[in-house]
């Protein structure tokens, strides 16, 4: 057992140790302490041998209560056998990609992505020899086509940012392991709480916890959850470039999700609500969201996720920047933020955020127009929630 001071010792000696160390018992607490310590103390080499055995604490960055905790809050959420919790979402994507990929591999990824996705493709793999082809993923025939014999990952979102398209998920896993690859799949925007992919064929989910699931817009924190082969390896190099959860982002984390499936299915029904209060907007071109009876995969939405197609919905405005502009400031409940699955609703326009650094032509040819914009629906009164939009837009464009 080790002491917390010594009389014997002088004050500046004992102040480092007094205290040091809880002499009641401390276990079971009704809420989940924070364990900010970067090390945990053995008391000799046996000690330390069964910590490596059971596979304890030592080091924070190789493991810590609270990203243990999170990894199996996750493991059940998403339905795998194993996670890691990571630094971000990005941190996240960027270790299972560079896992399971080598120099003369080729990656068939969708190509409606968030757009600093498509950067690890375009600005980080490719530095090292990875060859990726992006595709429309709904079109099943294009992604038989476009499959080589060293493809290794096939990518896609559950739903597409910010497009809101659906992949159809077992298909396109059926696809990859028919070809020996295997599928990585982005599950942020609906979450295990909406539809787990790995039930679907997927191999590796990938979140970004900092949205739907923590949804107080407080943490930075993501997390990969599938087969612990494929975990085990991802963990090697997490520990070798250091793309871990803090233990206060992964507390703050698993606090949010708690209240998950609360909030993410009241941001649907409210999404639901707004989508189609919007497709009657005379000044809205185009809305889209699954719920929707002539979203190009509505069916399949429907079959894969049951009767909640999540909270995010795009609408497509003129290309007028002024009244872009006058609509935004009209809103009251709705302001813009560089984030989304807070309980209260943003919106972002992706030219100047998610994808920025694709030119005018590139985001065109994907779909992204300069009158595009992102909404993530909050857990906000419908009919406020609506009459917010809808005032905003006759202020901006009926006049």
């Amino acid at each position: 057992m080790f002491d917390s001071f010594d009389e014997k010792l002088d004050f500046e000696t004992n102040i480092l140790n007094a205290g040091a160390y809880f002499r009641q018992s401390a276990s079971h607490p009704e809420a989940l302490p924070i364990h900010m310590s970067t090390a945990h103390n053995v008391e000799d080499l046996d000690g330390l041998q069964k910590r490596y055995d059971e596979r304890g604490f030592c080091y924070n960055r190789n493991r810590n209560p609270n990203r243990s905790a999170l990894i199996e809050l996750m493991n059940y959420v998403e339905g795998g056998e194993d996670s890691l919790g990571c630094s971000s979402g990005m941190a996240a994507i960027a270790s299972a990609l560079i896992t399971n990929s080598k120099a003369g591999d080729h990656i068939l990824s969708d190509q409606t992505l968030y757009g600093e996705t498509i950067e690890i493709f375009t600005d980080i793999l490719a530095k090292y020899g990875v060859e990726t082809t992006f595709i429309d993923f709904t079109d099943i025939a294009a992604v038989k086509a476009n499959i080589k014999p060293n493809t290794s990952v096939l990518y896609t979102e559950t739903v597409s940012n910010p497009l809101i398209s659906v992949p159809n998920l077992q298909a396109i896993a059926d696809i990859a392991h028919g070809n020996g690859a295997i599928l990585i799949v982005d599950n942020t925007f609906m979450t295990g709480a909406l539809v787990k992919p790995l039930q679907l064929g997927a191999d590796l989910v990938v979140n970004s916890l900092t949205k739907f699931a923590n949804g107080h817009s407080d943490a930075v924190c993501g997390a990969v959850t599938g087969k612990a082969d494929l975990i085990k390896k991802i963990y090697h190099t997490q520990i070798l470039v250091g793309t871990q959860a803090d233990p206060f982002s992964a507390w703050l984390t698993m606090r949010g999700m708690r209240t998950l499936e609360l909030r993410i299915k009241k941001q649907s029904e409210n999404a639901a609500a707004l989508a189609a209060a919007l497709d009657q907007s005379p000044y809205v071109a185009k809305v889209y969201h699954p719920s929707l009876k002539d979203h190009p995969q509505h069916e399949l939405a429907a079959k894969q996720f049951g009767q909640y197609f999540g909270g995010m919905l795009s609408i497509e405005l003129p290309e007028d920047r002024e009244k872009m502009n006058k609509f935004m400031r009209g809103l009251k409940l709705c302001h813009y933020a560089m984030t989304l699955g807070g309980y209260r609703t943003t919106m972002s326009y992706p030219v100047m955020s998610s994808h920025s650094d694709m030119t005018r032509e590139e985001r065109l040819a994907i779909g992204i127009s300069d009158g595009l914009l992102r909404i993530s629906v909050g857990i906000e009164g419908t009919n406020d929630l609506i009459k917010d939009f809808t005032d905003a837009l006759e202020a901006a464009y009926g006049k």
